[in-house]
């Protein structure tokens, strides 16, 4: 019998995290899920761990990585059509993500999937306002524009086959992959019932580099977009002000209001590396990637379901 799924996870050295997210795999509802596990020269116990749990382990030497590359390889080694792919420091909350996350391809229209993230008790304030930001409680069964992510994402292999991931982007292959997807006519599903951890534990240099990169890549998704000095300070300003504000409400000012001002500085700082020039852009797609004005819920739907229990 045909697995009823891959799953196509990138990894480099995640000896702390991947152990958690293959136990929750294992505890989906759907079961019979092959795993393959893209691993781009960890040296640490990340492909003896995977393989532990038989996970197909496929090698891509660090000086070949990009993004893109790393998921062309998983999906040339994956059997099925349906193939879920996941960052490996995410973890499922429920028992039913994998369900949830490929339900809506019973709709042949529907060729990409992305669910709901969250961060943990050590994500920064700012992270779990983003987290909040770009996955609501809402579901979108037909969204209107290309964002995606895929730390926690499914698309379908036939279509994959047409079109690749684009290898040199220096990151946002799936938001590529997603706007080809859509002029395609192929429809793109948010599921927020589909829900993962995303840990992040992050350096203020991590984090400028992960924006700058992102910056980068979506001006060249995008060459039209711009994001100015006038850009930077108001998004800067705006954001420090609202996070300020709601970790106040949250009574979680006093231990937050250091991480609030450098990630924040970070990340528009970043964002304005990367792109350098002045142009306009979709207003939806901005406000999807760059965190606006306004109270976020940080909390997530109560569900019937009950969620995994992991241990430590």
């Amino acid at each position: 019998m045909l697995p009823k799924c891959s799953l196509v996870i990138r990894a480099f050295n995640e000896e702390m995290h991947i152990g958690r997210l293959l136990e929750g795999v294992r505890r989906q509802s759907v079961q019979d899920v092959e795993v393959i596990l893209v691993d781009s020269g960890s040296t640490d116990a990340t492909a003896p761990i995977a393989a532990q749990y038989g996970a197909r382990v496929v090698h891509i030497p660090p000086a070949d990585f990009t993004f893109g590359r790393s998921l062309n390889l998983g999906l040339a080694a994956a059997t099925c059509d349906l193939v879920a792919i996941a960052s490996a420091h995410v973890y499922p909350v429920y028992p039913d993500w994998l369900e949830s996350l490929l339900a809506p391809f019973a709709d042949p229209a529907v060729g990409l999937t992305y669910g709901k993230q969250r961060g943990d008790e050590n994500s920064k304030f700012s992270e779990h306002q983003i987290f909040a930001r770009w996955f609501p409680d809402q579901p979108q069964p037909r969204q209107g524009h290309a964002f995606c992510n895929n730390a926690n994402a499914a698309i379908r292999r036939s279509l994959w086959e047409q079109h690749p991931y684009d290898e040199t982007l220096t990151g946002l292959e799936d938001l590529a992959w997603a706007k080809w997807a859509q002029e395609q006519g192929h429809a793109i599903a948010y599921v927020p019932e589909a829900e993962v951890v995303h840990v992040h534990n992050e350096t203020p240099r991590g984090v400028l580099n992960r924006y700058r990169r992102e910056g980068m890549a979506f001006k060249r998704i995008y060459p039209e977009a711009h994001f100015s000095l006038y850009d930077f300070a108001r998004n800067l300003l705006a954001s420090i002000g609202f996070d300020l504000l709601h970790a106040a409400r949250a009574r979680r000012l006093w231990r937050s209001w250091p991480s609030i001002f450098w990630f924040r500085a970070a990340q528009f700082w970043g964002t304005y590396q990367g792109y350098r020039h002045s142009s306009l852009v979709t207003p939806d797609l901005r406000q999807t990637f760059y965190y606006h004005v306004g109270w976020e819920k940080t909390t997530s739907a109560k569900r019937d379901v009950e969620p995994i229990q992991y241990k430590g």
